[in-house]
């Protein structure tokens, strides 16, 4: 039998191999970096993103990694012995443009080019996201991107509370949660974020102590506030997506003009009684919350949950689907129910999907709009104005 020094000279001349220079030009014209290093190696060091799948792992995950076939491909270990025989895999799997790194991962450092410690899950992380790992279109890329990234939640109620325990459960890094009421006893029918021990409590502090139990990974952000024209633009600020469990027109508005200005997408939800509704407003992309409602019908057509009455698993299908969609924007996944409003009567059992097209005439995001003015819209479908704003 030969040996593996043996193996390793009989495919040299049936591979590509590049030196340092050859390969940084490649990847600058957008070859992928492909490290089949062990973890414990990538995880002192790597070429800035690269694709890391240990070589014992290569043959069984790198289709569903790396599926574009004629894509170029630099693979490297730590000295270009591994590579070498990755390659060969590679073209034996189809991969059309594959070249092995001759000077592996050391040769580049030592010669000044670019890598850096990557950011690696510990081992809990890995148990408790191995769902998730196992998927290719998430991995461990997606599961750090999840980690990093920022959802706000606009309140913790029937809406919010499914939204709120999915996200955190995925591992979204930072929770924001804004609601001024405190728990009632009547919330608890639909309201799962929290218990008849919170009864009284502030709504934002029940919600942190439940989804810090549920993962230690998310940092909870509370704002116990009413959100208004005077604070929306500073609390929204550096968010990637908004979640909207509201139930008034005038915050939904407020909301749309705020979401158009910083640009950040907002996945709205609504329910009335047995009915729901999904969709995500992504500004100037698709049509925004104003495109679809451009004004408000009167109050009496328009009844609040507290006045119509909702069934109690309702929002938890609708807050469920908002924080698929928001993971789905997070992570540049699938086709989000951008310009597209998914309607559920629970009653029929149905899904309905319609189109929604952005307003040319549109006086928020349209082409010939003016400067956007934060205001107040109280006045707007507000059968008691003195009340603050109602979630779900």
């Amino acid at each position: 039998m030969p040996s593996a020094r043996e193996l390793r000279a009989q495919i040299k001349p049936l591979i590509t191999q590049v030196d340092g220079a050859e390969a940084a030009a490649r990847i600058d014209a957008g070859a992928l970096v492909l490290d089949v290093r062990e973890p414990d190696e990538y995880s002192q060091g790597a070429i800035p993103g690269a694709l890391h799948i240990p070589r014992g792992h290569l043959e069984g995950q790198v289709e569903g990694k790396a599926p574009d076939k004629s894509r170029s491909i630099v693979v490297h270990c730590a000295s270009g012995f591994r590579s070498d025989f990755a390659a060969k895999t590679l073209q034996d799997l189809g991969y059309q443009d594959v070249a092995s790194l001759t000077i592996g991962f050391n040769g580049w450092k030592d010669e000044g080019r670019p890598w850096a410690v990557p950011k690696t899950l510990d081992t809990d992380q890995r148990n408790r996201y191995h769902r998730h790992l196992l998927l290719p279109e998430v991995g461990d890329a997606g599961q750090q991107k999840l980690l990093e990234s920022k959802v706000l939640l606009l309140g913790a109620g029937g809406l919010g509370s499914p939204a709120a325990l999915y996200l955190a459960a995925a591992g979204v890094g930072t929770l924001g949660v804004i609601d001024m009421d405190v728990v009632d006893a009547s919330n608890l029918q639909r309201q799962i974020l929290h218990n008849l021990d919170r009864v009284g409590e502030r709504k934002v502090d029940s919600a942190k102590k439940t989804l810090t139990a549920l993962n230690p990974d998310v940092d909870v952000a509370t704002y116990d506030v009413r959100l208004g024209a005077d604070n929306i633009l500073d609390i929204i600020d550096g968010y990637d997506v908004i979640v909207d469990g509201t139930d008034n027109f005038p915050t939904r508005y407020l909301v749309n003009d705020a979401s158009l200005v910083k640009r950040i997408p907002v996945v709205h939800g609504s329910i009335f009684r047995f009915e729901g509704q999904a969709t995500v407003f992504a500004p100037y992309e698709g049509p925004c919350y104003r495109c679809m409602i451009p004004e408000p019908p009167p109050a009496e057509m328009a009844p609040s949950c507290a006045e119509a009455g909702v069934l109690g698993v309702l929002p938890g299908i609708v807050g469920s689907l908002q924080a698929m969609e928001a993971i789905k924007l997070l992570l540049g996944l699938g086709d989000p129910l951008i310009g597209r409003l998914l309607a559920y009567d629970a009653l029929e059992t149905s899904f309905r999907t319609f189109k929604v097209h952005r307003d040319p005439e549109c006086p928020a995001c349209g082409p010939d709009a003016g400067p956007i003015v934060i205001a107040e819209y109280d006045e707007l479908c507000m059968p008691h104005p003195a009340q603050p704003p109602v979630t779900l």
